[in-house]
């Protein structure tokens, strides 16, 4: 039976095993509990700051640590996230000062809570601002071990997590994980799928059913959107011929956008998208949204055959 777990568990893990640097600090705004950063304040109040229900002003104290020397690791929900952009842009990425935020619970998967708390435009929005990280790890253990390398990467970021459980991909597989480093999951010839977030999983059962079809599909967990990792790009589209992009975020300006743009300026291939198609989203069941949406597994394996249709 395939192993189960939440990202924002990783998280929360994460920050545990970066207290033994005296230097972080972290941040919470009323939603620790939700965001797996308890644990840390647990264990370590004296280096807690709560910030109330103040998005704007969390990330501003951290601006003041993080001038201070020290490294602070900020979250709330996503959708919260997105309330304190301007502090994000001018008192965090403009001066390059590594805050590091952690949007929880992103993405139409968050399920019941309706619309106005799935972020569906986080990635986008913070892939705008110049010096920020910005990943969407899909599993426990990669969201942990990129959440550790942010504390010595020196620059801002965000990530975002979620509640779902999703399946536990990397267990043995822990030093595949790096910051701007795509990883190639399954090895095929005819597609490429390339995927971030929950939408890993969902790709892979993707291929599975194309490879029923005879057609073989390379699985990629793209993590990291910014940087991305173009030279991963370029040799998929040298290889396969025809990408299909996955992620539950709006397609315009995520995952997808980041490979197009890249495929317009260096090695094109055919590029079919499969995200949330500019519309918000609504109340219903976790793994429901998904079908709602468009963007599970049944959607990523006929956007592959519509990519490999185009092909030159």
């Amino acid at each position: 039976m395939t192993k189960m777990a939440a990202t924002r568990d990783g998280y929360g893990e994460a920050l545990l095993e970066l207290a033994a640097n005296e230097k972080v600090v972290v941040l919470e705004a009323d939603l620790g509990k939700s965001t797996k950063s308890l644990h840390f304040r647990k264990a370590h109040p004296e280096r807690t700051v709560s910030c109330g229900i103040g998005e704007q002003n969390m990330l501003l104290v951290g601006a003041g640590l993080a001038a201070s020397g020290y490294i602070p690791f900020a979250s709330t929900f996503a959708i919260f996230t997105e309330r304190a952009f301007e502090q994000m842009r001018n008192g965090i990425a403009r001066p390059n000062l590594p805050v590091h935020v952690c949007g929880s619970h992103g993405g139409t998967h968050t399920g019941t809570d309706g619309s106005s708390a799935q972020s569906i435009e986080d990635l986008a929005i913070y892939r705008t601002l110049p010096n920020v990280i910005v990943m969407h790890p899909s599993d426990i253990v990669s969201t942990k071990l990129l959440t550790m390398q942010l504390a010595d990467a020196g620059s801002p970021s965000y990530t975002r997590t979620a509640r779902n459980k999703t399946p536990v991909l990397y267990e043995g597989r822990e030093n595949d994980i790096k910051i701007g480093k795509g990883v190639v999951l399954l090895d095929g010839e005819d597609v490429a799928i390339i995927a971030c977030g929950v939408m890993v999983s969902e790709s892979l059962k993707a291929a599975e059913v194309l490879a029923k079809e005879g057609i073989n599909a390379t699985v990629v967990d793209m993590h990291t959107l910014k940087p991305l990792d173009g030279a991963l790009v370029d040799r998929l589209a040298n290889k396969c011929g025809a990408i299909v992009t996955a992620e539950d975020h709006n397609v315009i300006g995520g995952l997808g956008g980041a490979v197009a743009e890249h495929l317009t300026a260096n090695k094109y291939a055919p590029l079919e998208r499969v995200g949330v198609q500019d519309r918000f989203g609504e109340s219903g069941q976790a793994d429901e949204m998904l079908d709602v949406m468009k963007i599970s597994s049944s959607y990523i394996a006929e956007a592959a055959m519509r990519a490999i249709a185009r092909k030159a």
